[in-house]
């Protein structure tokens, strides 16, 4: 990577698809960035590629631990821009110490997570996507297919961020009752969305047919479902996330999946998705032993970290992105709330 004239920043964009660089590109017109395109993650290993770049561009599944954080730090960049949300990815606190300015994408649209996690529901209870493989082998039985109402049953919503909210709402428009927890409960909202907070997490999670997750992945929120929470879950409820892969302990939901506790789990996230999801791993042997257990139940669906991926929320994405960089660029103010160091 040459040097650029001080009028053009120069950017490494890691984990780089197709339609990543459409999006920046279109919404980089006339910001003077000089986009430097790269398809691998980025690694410690890795972070050499991002010489001469005042800012590296990474997504969920790139490495910014401390080691990689520093040879960034050496290579002068001064800006990580994550063209995410969640950042349990990066050190923050080692991005602070090296001077490294680290910003993400706080908001982009609700509506795409949101309705891919109702997708994910609807799709399991009335498994549409068995039935679309029987058809296509001319099955035309429907043994097996019986789904239930969602009408009077109750969805338990964790978390009541944005794309909480939408989901509750979705989930409303179809008559359920809808339960929702969080640390910081927003009553006001819930008012006048119908929508009842209780006071617990156990409360939730006994009480729902359903159940969706949509927290951020914290220390506090790693492995939310696990064996003991599962327990406390319906016979027969159904689990979907859409936020983060390590707010479910994977183990422990294939043993509760082997005993016919879920009728159905739907996961647009896994917690060692790293290096599988956004590849192309069709021609290779699944190495997994976890997630390739999962793939065997009838009763779960698995997308590949695709909630986020919709024309909308890919334009709102990059230009936050593209704001920050400019602003780097300029010395100008960041976008509000995107900055975390």
């Amino acid at each position: 990577m040459a040097p650029n004239p001080s009028s053009v920043i120069a950017v490494a964009v890691f984990d780089t698809k197709p339609y990543d660089r459409q999006a920046l590109q279109q919404a980089s017109a006339d910001h003077g960035i000089e986009w430097h395109f790269l398809e691998f993650r980025l690694t410690e290993d890795s972070a050499s590629a991002a010489k001469n770049a005042r800012a590296v561009c990474v997504f969920v599944n790139d490495q910014l631990n401390r080691p990689c954080l520093e040879v960034l730090a050496s290579l002068g960049v001064e800006l990580v821009s994550l063209r995410s949300t969640g950042f349990n990815n990066v050190d923050v606190d080692a991005a602070k110490e090296l001077n490294l300015t680290v910003t993400r994408v706080p908001v982009y649209s609700p509506y795409a997570v949101a309705e891919h996690a109702v997708a994910l529901l609807l799709t399991l209870n009335r498994k549409t996507h068995r039935a679309f493989n029987r058809v296509r082998e001319l099955n035309f039985s429907l043994n097996g297919l019986v789904g239930f109402d969602l009408y009077a049953k109750t969805a338990g919503i964790v978390g009541t961020g944005k794309i909480g909210r939408v989901t509750a709402q979705i989930l409303r428009g179809f008559g359920m009752r809808v339960l929702a927890y969080d640390v910081f409960p927003d009553h006001e909202w819930a008012k006048q969305a119908e929508v009842d907070y209780v006071a617990t997490l156990s409360e939730l999670l006994r009480t729902s047919d359903v159940v969706s997750l949509h927290t951020p992945l914290t220390p506090e929120t790693r492995y939310t479902i696990r064996a003991e929470t599962i327990e406390l879950m319906k016979r027969g409820s159904m689990l979907i996330n859409s936020s983060r892969g390590g707010l479910v302990d994977t183990k422990a939901l294939i043993e509760a999946l082997k005993s016919g506790h879920f009728s159905g789990v739907g996961l647009d996230v896994y917690e060692e998705e790293e290096g599988i999801f956004f590849e192309d791993l069709s021609g290779d042997v699944l190495h997994d032993d976890d997630l390739a257990r999962l793939l065997t139940f009838p009763n779960v669906l698995i997308t590949s970290h695709q909630a986020f991926l919709t024309a909308e929320a890919l334009t709102d994405i990059a230009r936050t992105t593209v704001a920050n960089i400019s602003a780097l660029a300029r010395q100008g103010a960041f976008v509000e709330g995107s900055v975390l160091t």
